[in-house]
């Protein structure tokens, strides 16, 4: 019996073992992030020090994770939307509030950046901001010199004026197929408020796009920093962060190509990248301590020195590139600060119109 007793002592210290370490191999984050916007080592970093894996997928454009997400069972444990987009999406019921009794990290986060998201999200419950940046023009110095008589962009004059914009289109003109930010943009321009539901002046923006569509050769949010970089370009109405790579990219080429990048005179959107848990994740705990792995200052901060985007995390200051830190591109002063506007999500109505008139300004018809 006692025999009998040890072998059954013996199994049932072998089966809880193998559960356990059944479990631990089960443990996994799916996250789902815009591409080229982390570096790797995070990734791995994490899931040493956790053993949690990370399965991780990109896409380039909040339209197609917003697909996704309302269609639902997506799969994915941690998402990152921009702010606009983010509070239709709560709205609409697909994310789950944060415990942030499981986020001790979230006392690193900056106020500054929280009251400014807190307008997509009224009291941070259910997200945490990942980057942020703005939406301006990168170039390449020195074909835009060429073409344009200047080495210096600082209006969106460059870009919306047809006369200015034709002189480029043979050195190229990317994109950002994103109506979220484009559509704002000519409005800023053309002095209309940026948040305008009102069709009159869509339809103004929408004419002023058509003006211009001649003379782009593609509408892309992801490749144009290569296209920058290689001097394929010499203009890109882009995310900053992504021209600051690109500028990066063409330094350690030395090929001579060297960009430049504008946040116009006359006013730029400042966007917000929030990562946030699904309503149906399926790995809840895991996506809790990822969230709460990012808020790491020094993890944060790392991503920051990579992407070449400001984050809303205050302790991570210390941990950043002085170049990067000091560049106020990247995290601009105060009185770029206040020609910055942010962009409100659409109406279900407005938004199907702006689809529409995206439609006709991508296709030139």
């Amino acid at each position: 019996m006692i025999r009998k007793a040890l072998w059954l002592s013996a199994t049932s210290a072998f089966l809880t073992l193998f559960t356990i370490g059944a479990h631990g191999q089960d443990r996994v984050v799916n996250v789902f992030n815009w591409s080229d916007y982390i570096d790797s080592s995070i990734i791995d970093d994490f899931t040493k020090e956790t053993g949690i894996k990370v399965v991780y997928d990109t896409f380039d454009s909040n339209e197609i994770l917003e697909t996704k997400l309302l269609a639902g069972g997506s799969g994915y444990d941690v998402v990152v939307p921009s702010g606009n987009f983010l509070a239709r999406q709560i709205q609409a019921g697909v994310f789950q509030k944060l415990d942030k009794s499981k986020l001790p990290n979230i006392s690193n986060m900056w106020d500054t950046v929280l009251e400014r998201t807190a307008k997509y999200d009224p009291g941070n419950e259910y997200s945490i901001n990942y980057m942020w940046g703005t939406v301006g023009i990168g170039y390449n110095i020195k074909k835009v010199q060429a073409a344009l008589g200047t080495d210096k962009i600082d209006s969106w004059d460059a870009f919306f004026n047809p006369e200015s914009l034709a002189k480029l289109k043979d050195c190229g003109v990317y994109v950002l197929d994103s109506p979220a930010d484009i559509i704002p943009a000519a409005l800023k321009y053309l002095g209309l408020d940026p948040n305008s539901t009102s069709p009159d002046d869509i339809a103004k923006a929408e004419e002023t796009l058509l003006k211009i569509r001649p003379y782009i050769r593609k509408f892309h949010s992801s490749e144009y920093i290569n296209a920058l970089a290689n001097g394929d370009i010499c203009l890109a109405v882009g995310w900053s962060g992504d021209v600051f790579q690109a500028r990066n990219r063409a330094v350690e080429a030395k090929q001579g190509v060297e960009i430049g990048y504008a946040v116009p005179k006359e006013g730029a959107q400042m966007w917000f990248d929030q990562m946030a848990i699904p309503a149906d994740a399926p790995h809840v705990a895991e996506a809790l301590e990822f969230l709460n792995y990012m808020m790491k200052p020094e993890v944060i901060a790392k991503s920051s020195n990579y992407v070449l985007y400001a984050n809303g995390n205050k302790a991570s200051q210390q941990f950043i590139d002085k170049a990067v830190l000091e560049d106020p591109a990247i995290y601009p002063d105060a009185a770029t600060l206040e020609k910055l506007y942010t962009v409100q999500p659409y109406d279900p109505k407005t938004q199907r119109l702006i689809t529409r008139t995206w439609t006709k300004i991508v296709t030139g018809q």
